[in-house]
C-alpha cells in the first residue's frame, strides 16, 4: 500500500491552511492593530506579523496621505463684497 493515510494527509493540509492564515504581511505604508477577542493587544509595524487565527483580528491602517480638491465656493465677507474661496484639503487615510 505505501501511501499516506487519509488522516495524516488531512492533518498536513489543515496545518498548511492554519499556517497560511496566521501569517500576515504589512507593507511599508501600513500599520496593523491587533485585537485578541475584542481587546487591544498592540500596534505592529511593517513586515511579517504572526496572529492566532480565529482569536486575533488584524486591522490594517494606511498611512498614505490623500489630497482632495474642494470646488470653489462663493463667500460673503464683512464688507458684503462677494469673493471666491479656494481650498485644498489633505488628510491621512
Amino acid at each position: 500500500m505505501g501511501g499516506i493515510s487519509p488522516a495524516i494527509f488531512f492533518l498536513i493540509v489543515f496545518l498548511v491552511i492554519l499556517a497560511s492564515a496566521s501569517i500576515k504581511i504589512l507593507r511599508e505604508y501600513e500599520r496593523g492593530v491587533i485585537f485578541r477577542l475584542g481587546r487591544l493587544i498592540g500596534a505592529k509595524g511593517p513586515g511579517l506579523i504572526f496572529i492566532i487565527p480565529g482569536v486575533d483580528k488584524l486591522l490594517r491602517i494606511s498611512l498614505r496621505t490623500v489630497a482632495l480638491e474642494i470646488p470653489p465656493q462663493d463667500v460673503i465677507t464683512v464688507t458684503t463684497s462677494p469673493s471666491r474661496s479656494m481650498r485644498l484639503f489633505t488628510f491621512a487615510s
